[in-house]
């Protein structure tokens, strides 16, 4: 059975620190890190075996500052709860399945790829100057390999700009639950539970919170809605939308986990 332990379809859900690219840079120092360990849980909040985590943050596309910043984070995560040890890289060889392999968990961080083909392989590969044909050929064999990595086990967290990875594939579209559409300008967004008795949002009030970010708008395998919801926007609240497409009622989700009734 495929067996998927998480994946998050926007970065929202990250301890309020995936600030949005305009945002005042905040400087990567020791006095961050102390910050961000004082907040870190002590431990886990449901026994499990020590985990490896690889922490992918190659893009080609839109640099987000936080990158860095996201990295050191999950680090310390690991760190101070002793549950999982992480590994970083920007290097494509990764994604080779026999590299996957020795993780449990791949967390995408801010994966951007370029507009014109939104396929981050591609935009990798094609710096080589071979044949184009056979960079598409590898950058679908590596696409596979992403895919192969979860229906085998492994664990997906896919973190903000790392939903347009390969942004055009409806496969990878359904492995995440949706693809980027748009987003409207960056804003406060009063982000609310859909659950809040659910294991992964257990850290957030129950009443939700406001978090300063860009509202992404979802398209192609989000109208499936085949993901467990965790978190949430109120549609009306969101300022600045796609001319002719406002959206004046319901949800747009922007985290979730597995898909339904396949959680693990």
């Amino acid at each position: 059975m495929k067996r998927i332990i998480f994946y998050a379809i926007v970065s929202i859900f990250s301890l309020h620190l995936a600030c949005a690219q305009s945002l005042p840079e905040v400087t990567l120092d020791q006095a961050w890190k102390d910050k961000i360990r004082a907040l870190a849980p002590e431990k886990a909040t449901f026994p499990a075996k020590k985990k490896k985590v690889l922490v992918f943050s190659l893009h080609t596309g839109f640099d987000h500052w936080v990158r860095p910043h996201t990295e050191e984070m999950v680090k310390i995560l690991g760190e101070k709860s002793g549950v999982f040890s992480v590994t970083g890289s920007k290097d494509i060889a990764m994604m080779e399945l026999k590299n996957l392999q020795k993780f449990d968990v791949l967390v995408l961080n801010n994966t951007n790829s370029k507009p014109d083909h939104r396929n981050l392989f591609w935009d990798k590969l094609k710096e080589s100057g071979t044949d184009s044909a056979l960079v598409m050929q590898q950058a679908l064999a590596l696409e596979a390999n992403l895919r192969k990595f979860v229906e085998n086990g492994g664990g997906l967290f896919v973190l903000h700009g790392a939903n347009t990875m390969l942004n055009n594939s409806w496969e990878f579209s359904r492995l995440i639950g949706g693809s980027f559409d748009y987003h409207p300008k960056q804003q406060a967004i009063q982000v609310r539970l859909e659950d809040p008795k659910h294991p992964l949002v257990q850290a957030f009030p129950a009443e939700g919170f406001n978090h300063v970010d860009e509202p992404y708008f979802y398209k192609n395998a989000y109208a499936e809605r085949d993901f467990k919801p965790l978190l949430y926007f109120n549609n009306a609240e969101i300022e600045g939308q796609r001319k002719g497409q406002e959206l004046t009622e319901g949800k747009t989700y922007v985290a979730g986990s597995g898909q339904k009734g396949k959680e693990k």
